[in-house]
């Protein structure tokens, strides 16, 4: 299969090709809509807080990573790498933030005191979605040392996403199309 360019396809090609986009990025917020709702959030210990929150992050970090460098590699193989990029974008932001809601809600569950209210699934997405976005409300505000720190956690890698990772992907779409010119170069 020889990468192609978005804009090398008829108009026709191209509206199906973002209409299964939209599509995919449909079905894959849906999924990890209901996934998140459905799966019942873990408390940690109150005894075992700070060490099995650190571990339970650590797991939810590496999970993500592996699922970021499938996407990369996945992109420079697809068909149409840059809209394979604008998906895999769409992948992995949302589960970067329904990773982080799910622990903020394993926190409070374990803790009402860890943020300024009692967190369920909906405010627990709606606070590290405000988190992300840098807006804040300041409605909801984490209380305990622990939860400051994960939080910071958060801040810093909201930043390494919206920089590194936004980066990585267009530099895999990049490697992607450049497989077309090399494959032209030797024919």
């Amino acid at each position: 299969m020889t990468p192609r360019r978005l804009s090398d396809l008829d108009k026709g090609e191209r509206r199906r090709a973002w209409l299964r986009t939209g599509v995919v990025l449909a079905l894959a917020w849906v999924v990890l809509t209901i996934v998140y709702y459905v799966v019942p959030a873990g408390v940690v210990p109150a005894h075992h807080a700070g060490a099995d929150a650190f571990l339970h992050l650590g797991a939810g970090i590496a999970l993500f990573a592996a699922i970021l460098a499938w996407q990369a590699r996945r992109i420079v193989g697809a068909e149409l790498p840059e809209l394979r990029a604008v998906q895999a974008l769409g992948v992995v932001i949302p589960l970067f933030l329904v990773l982080f809601a799910s622990f903020y809600l394993s926190l409070s569950n374990s803790s009402p005191v860890t943020f300024t209210q009692q967190l369920d699934h909906t405010r627990a997405i709606y606070f590290t979605i405000t988190v992300f976005s840098t807006v804040g409300f300041g409605d909801i505000t984490p209380r305990t040392d622990l939860a400051r720190i994960i939080v910071s956690i958060q801040m810093l890698l909201d930043l390494v996403i919206i920089g590194a990772v936004v980066r990585m992907l267009l530099n895999a779409a990049q490697a992607g199309l450049a497989r077309t010119r090399d494959s032209l170069d030797q024919s």
